[in-house]
């Protein structure tokens, strides 16, 4: 049995990893602006924690949980995603902001106040987007999403290594499209290959044992080139 830690629960990926992790006896604790759609499931494997990862305040509910409940995370999913839509021009700065905020600040607020709760052999998984990958096909009006999502992979590969040598293992997952309401929200005509549900599989499979072989490695997962 694992605790882990997955943030963006709401809906679509987390949502579906959260319930996957609880089922197959595992400690979730679930951290979402909106708590509603995991109490509603009420499974006794998940704890919930309404926070917004782009507030230092609220992450410290996180560590102030951990430290009363668990006192060790055995795996962090950074899932939590910020997404606008808007021709580069018409981007602002809050813009980018709130989006770098979630995508990026978010995570490594989140990663800083877990790390001593990390034991060896923890794997710290964070999901990020083909978007976000050099050489991938590119699309108007993510900007500021994909440069964050791109900023978020290197950040991850620096701290799989400065933290080899506690064994604490950094990796990311660049999804390609998944069907969910985020992809709905920002392209409501477009329709992915692969559910939530489908990729939550993969990546809960990965969280599980991808530490074992990969550490500091960005994995591009999807069915489309380039």
């Amino acid at each position: 049995m694992k605790n882990v830690v997955i943030t963006g629960t709401s809906r679509g990926i987390g949502f579906e990893l959260a319930k996957l992790f609880a089922k197959n006896g595992h400690q979730v604790l679930a951290i979402s602006r909106n708590t509603k759609p995991l109490e509603t499931v009420n499974h006794k494997n998940i704890s919930v924690l309404s926070v917004d990862i782009s507030k230092n305040t609220d992450v410290k509910k996180v560590t102030n949980f951990i430290e009363q409940n668990w006192k060790q995370v055995d795996i962090l999913i950074n899932n939590a995603g910020k997404l606008i839509n808007k021709p580069f021009t018409e981007l602002t700065s809050d813009d980018f902001l709130e989006v770098y905020k979630v995508n990026v600040f978010g995570v490594a607020q989140i990663t800083k106040n877990l790390i001593p709760f990390l034991p060896k052999g923890s794997h710290v998984v964070t999901i990020s987007s083909m978007g976000g990958i050099q050489g991938s096909m590119k699309f108007p009006g993510l900007a500021a999403y994909s440069s964050s999502k791109g900023a978020v992979i290197t950040l991850s590969e620096l701290l799989a290594e400065e933290y080899k040598e506690q064994e604490i293992a950094f990796n990311v997952l660049a999804l390609g499209a998944v069907q969910t309401e985020m992809l709905e929200e920002a392209f409501p005509d477009y329709k992915a290959p692969l559910s939530a549900a489908e990729m939550a599989n993969y990546i809960h499979d990965f969280s599980l044992t991808g530490n074992k072989f990969y550490n500091g490695k960005v994995l591009e997962v999807s069915s489309s080139t380039p």
